[in-house]
């Protein structure tokens, strides 16, 4: 199942970082990387140097240029911050033991990412709003900033740890989630509804849908209740364009 874990590394700076990252997770057993439009060279002599026998993740690794691109058929995707401030990051994080159990159980049916934002600045509010869940490692206050690939060492020792704990006891979901292209256009499809009906509205609006967002995404829709919010949304919209329950057509269903 960890072959289906996958790391993101967000427009990380240094080629030294991405060639120890490689050999964490050699050291965990994970094989798949993503990069999006790293600064660092994945193909250097010091990247290659500190992978330390983990140059054939470095040679495999995917660079793309967004993290949409990256995570496309992940069923779950969490992000790492040690910022935890601010309305896209205080109500979604939790510790790596917290977060991470999400991902184990849908490892068997999906890839998963763990995403982890460039070493100057992490990740952006933007980045954190796409994933389904924050992690931070509980580093002291004075000096909570960690390594690149300390970061990954720390989450990837904890998700190897819950997977060993899982073998043989771990149930099967009935349901696979569906995958994050599919959750993506409906989130856009129930925003564009929502905020037809007025329930996003105003400069409050972002936020209210990031809450919609996590409250949906925390419950791993499969991809029959993602085709349930898909009418949802087309319900809304035809009450807020007729203002009637009436529901539309076959043929306009079909062309949603």
């Amino acid at each position: 199942m960890l072959s289906n874990a996958r790391v993101v590394l967000v427009r990380p700076h240094y080629a030294g970082n991405i060639g120890a990252v490689a050999r964490v997770m050699c050291n965990f057993g994970l094989g798949q990387l993503a990069l999006i439009t790293p600064f660092g060279d994945p193909r250097s002599d010091e990247a290659r140097r500190l992978s330390t026998h983990g140059e054939h993740v470095l040679e495999s690794a995917v660079v793309v240029d967004t993290l949409d691109e990256a995570v496309a058929d992940c069923a779950v995707v969490v992000a790492t911050s040690s910022n935890v401030d601010g309305v896209y990051r205080t109500h979604n994080y939790g510790r790596p033991d917290e977060v991470l159990p999400s991902v184990v159980a849908a490892l068997s049916d999906a890839p998963c990412a763990l995403v982890f934002g460039p070493e100057p600045s992490g990740l952006t509010n933007a980045e954190v709003a796409r994933c389904h869940g924050l992690i931070r490692i509980l580093t002291d206050s004075l000096y909570p900033s960690l390594n690149l690939s300390h970061a990954v060492a720390v989450c990837l020792y904890e998700l190897r740890r819950l997977w060993l704990h899982a073998q043989g006891t771990a149930v099967a979901a009935t349901q696979k989630p569906a995958p994050f292209v599919d959750q993506e256009r409906m989130f856009e499809s129930l925003r564009d509804a929502l905020e037809a009906v007025h329930f996003l509205w105003g400069n409050k609006a972002d936020s209210l849908m990031h809450a919609v967002r996590h409250l949906i995404a925390r419950a791993r829709p499969s991809p029959n209740e993602v085709r349930i919010l898909f009418g949802l949304a087309r319900q809304l919209r035809w009450v807020s364009e007729h203002g009637v329950s009436r529901p539309p057509s076959d043929e306009q269903a079909t062309n949603e």
